[in-house]
């Protein structure tokens, strides 16, 4: 029985996936695992990494049978030969921005990458330096110029070691409060929301013509995961950043304060729970006001000004508004339902700004 001996074990940032190297006597291989609460959600993804045997001829069939990471075929090898193994030592597991995504590296040479988009779609999708011919177990990393993903990995290993190295976030919010000041005035309050992990982000409270306004910070440092695999010109979709305004008739600042905490939550969201957060979605909060059950997100219903772009993508400003158990359920359940009650709100008169309103769907009976 082949004995497979696991060299590396990398969790990401929020603990949603595990990286793993793992080397028996045949062969070595990457892996992308989901942790415990995702694995009914996602597939593992693996990528081979190298023969430690001479590359057989023919597909290795019968170990696939078996079970066992199967050796790669001659035709698809860079090198014919059995390969040195690897030593945990030289292995290093980077995982993108994004928290989705990972490449690992050798002696500090790229050895593969799993992009994150991989995880949402049925068929293995990897790159692999040893590669020389697309198959079922990899493609070609081949390089920066001819390998989108392999200019990517280069790119988030440049991306974490300017958070190491350096300090981008004090640039970061000083580039958001003067955007958002130049909008409502001084920020007023400052609340942190990290925890004190990375990345750092906060809210900013302001106070704008009769409103309490309440503007995230450091959502937009992160991609979101999915995008990749869902939009062609992802770029313009990957950034957000969470706004909330509350008309200041309707609520004291105390109160304000308490419904806005809700971005607290909804900030980590998209890489707490491997999803993404776009218009008309709803969250469910139960810091939502009396009434109401949840928030429903859009950029079309607030105030339209351009944010600071972040590594060259634009940066979205998603303004949340409290929905009821009912238009919750309406927008789950209808085709674009939250794109038709965004449209039911501005027709009705309603902007970003909350203020008491009749229910805009029939209740559930």
């Amino acid at each position: 029985m082949t004995q497979t001996y696991r060299l590396a074990e990398v969790f990401n940032q929020q603990q949603t996936l595990i990286a793993t190297v793992e080397q028996d006597e045949r062969t070595a291989y990457f892996y992308l695992r989901p942790a415990e609460p995702f694995r009914g959600q996602f597939a593992v993804r693996g990528c081979w990494l190298r023969n430690l045997l001479p590359a057989p001829a023919q597909e290795d069939s019968e170990a696939m049978e078996q079970g066992v990471p199967p050796l790669l075929s001659a035709e698809y090898c860079r090198t014919l030969e059995a390969e040195p193994v690897l030593h945990p030592a030289g292995l290093q597991v980077i995982w993108t921005p994004g928290d989705d995504g990972a490449s690992l590296w050798y002696q500090g040479q790229l050895l593969a990458t799993i992009p994150g988009w991989s995880l949402y779609q049925d068929k293995q999708v990897s790159f692999s330096a040893g590669c020389i011919k697309e198959n079922r177990l990899t493609a070609p990393l081949g390089s920066a110029s001819t390998n989108i993903w392999y200019a990517r990995a280069e790119k988030d290993r440049l991306f974490w070691r300017e958070w190491q190295d350096g300090q981008p976030w004090d640039a970061i919010q000083r580039e958001l409060l003067r955007c958002y000041e130049a909008q409502y005035g001084d920020s007023l309050k400052y609340y942190a929301i990290d925890q004190g992990n990375w990345p750092p982000m906060a809210i900013s409270q302001h106070y704008h013509e009769g409103s309490w306004y309440f503007l995230t910070l450091g959502m937009s440092i992160r991609p979101m995961p999915w995008i990749d695999f869902l939009y062609k010109e992802a770029a313009d979709h990957r950034r957000i950043e969470l706004a909330m305004a509350i008309d200041a008739e309707v609520m004291s600042e105390e109160s304000a304060v308490q419904m806005a905490s809700a971005l607290a939550s909804f900030a980590h969201f998209p890489w707490a729970r491997l999803s993404w957060l776009g218009e008309g979605h709803t969250l469910s909060s139960a810091s939502a006001p009396i009434g109401f059950e949840g928030f429903l997100l859009s950029a079309t219903l607030g105030d339209s000004f351009r944010l600071p772009q972040r590594e060259g993508e634009k940066v979205t400003l998603l303004w949340t508004t409290p929905v009821t158990a009912a238009e919750q359920a309406f927008v789950e359940t209808e085709p674009r339902g939250g794109l038709a009650l965004v449209e039911r709100l501005t027709e009705s008169g309603n902007n970003h700004i909350f203020r008491a309103r009749p229910e805009l769907v029939e209740p559930v009976k």
